[in-house]
């Protein structure tokens, strides 16, 4: 997906900071995305920006595209990341300049490594399902996977389980007893939790990992902190167990994984290190050099902004700048 703008300020709920120092309420902003569809962006967020390697959240739907085209990003550029796909409702058309032409329905996953450069699109089919809903999430990718490779892979079966009114399917990484097909570059896990009843439920978490959650779909509350589609609930690091409250039909996201301690500099559809490797990037895709060209999408690529009159700085985890 293509990817712009300013980010803004870090909020915190009443009484988050004296109860739990650890979970912060990260409210998110929409976002136009092509010419049809509207973003949650909920990460990256000036003083948080990212979780474990997770480090863009995009969350779009439920839309009514009955009568409308549906998602159109046309071709475009990525460095230095993976794309990770997962849907609730509709279907999009994933090509690639590795040749793969790949659609993707709910249940279904799709990870792309970008590796030193791939270049892709995303669009909903000419006859699709009247509702779009789902999430677009980017994982950073370290020495030296960043420099390797292409890879894309579609995952048409995903680990699932139950306890009690709680169910999970496993995007990535390790929970409860499963393991996820998807290959990742560093520790890193991603849930979807359906809620069937009232009745709390506790799930095990690793200590080492830093955790973000969000509301795709209903509301929950974990540690008295309520929130609804719209806002990521940042709980940190350190937690052993985690025990939330979610209303029936609620769907959430877990993200999840340890800290990423290398220095990045994210702008556009890139994820380098340096002012340098980053405008080196968008000179080779506006000179049609690295990416290649997208398979079966005959529409012209989306040229790349201009760079900003300063310099791009490197950002540590937490937003602070390095240099």
């Amino acid at each position: 997906m293509d990817r712009t703008e300013s980010l803004p300020a870090q909020t915190l709920p009443p009484g988050v900071g004296s109860t739990d120092p650890g979970s912060v309420l990260l409210p998110g902003h929409d976002l136009p995305l092509g010419r049809y569809t509207t973003v949650r962006r909920l990460l990256p967020q000036r003083q948080r920006r990212l979780v474990g390697a997770w480090c863009f959240v995009d969350h779009f739907g439920p839309d009514d595209v009955a009568e409308r085209p549906g998602m159109e990003v046309p071709p475009h550029p990525h460095t230095g990341l993976q794309t990770v796909t997962w849907l609730l409702d509709g279907e999009i058309l994933h090509r690639d300049s590795l040749g793969n032409v790949q659609p993707i329905r709910p249940g279904q996953l799709n990870v792309m490594t970008s590796g030193h450069g791939i270049a892709h699109s995303e669009r909903s089919p000419l006859v699709h399902p009247p509702v779009m809903h789902g999430v677009q999430l980017w994982v950073a990718l370290p020495d030296p996977a960043r420099a390797g490779a292409a890879d894309f892979a579609h995952h048409a079966e995903l680990p699932r389980w139950r306890d009690g009114d709680l169910a999970g399917t496993l995007l990535v990484g390790e929970m409860a007893g499963e393991r996820s097909p998807a290959v990742v570059h560093t520790p890193l896990v991603g849930a979807q939790l359906e809620v069937s009843g009232p009745a709390p439920a506790t799930l095990p978490l690793r200590r080492d990992f830093e955790y973000g959650l969000l509301a795709m779909s209903g509301s929950a509350e974990v540690d008295g902190v309520a929130f609804a589609p719209g806002a990521l609930l940042y709980l940190g690091a350190g937690r052993e167990s985690l025990t939330l409250r979610g209303a029936p039909g609620s769907r959430l996201l877990l993200l999840g994984g340890t800290p990423f301690e290398e220095p990045l500099v994210m702008w556009w559809n890139f994820v380098g290190r340096s002012h340098e490797e980053v405008a080196a990037a968008r000179e080779d895709w506006m000179a049609g050099r690295r990416f290649g060209t997208v398979a079966d999408d005959a529409a012209p690529p989306l040229p790349a902004p201009a760079l900003p009159t300063t310099r791009l700085k490197a950002r540590d985890r937490r937003g602070g700048t390095l240099g």
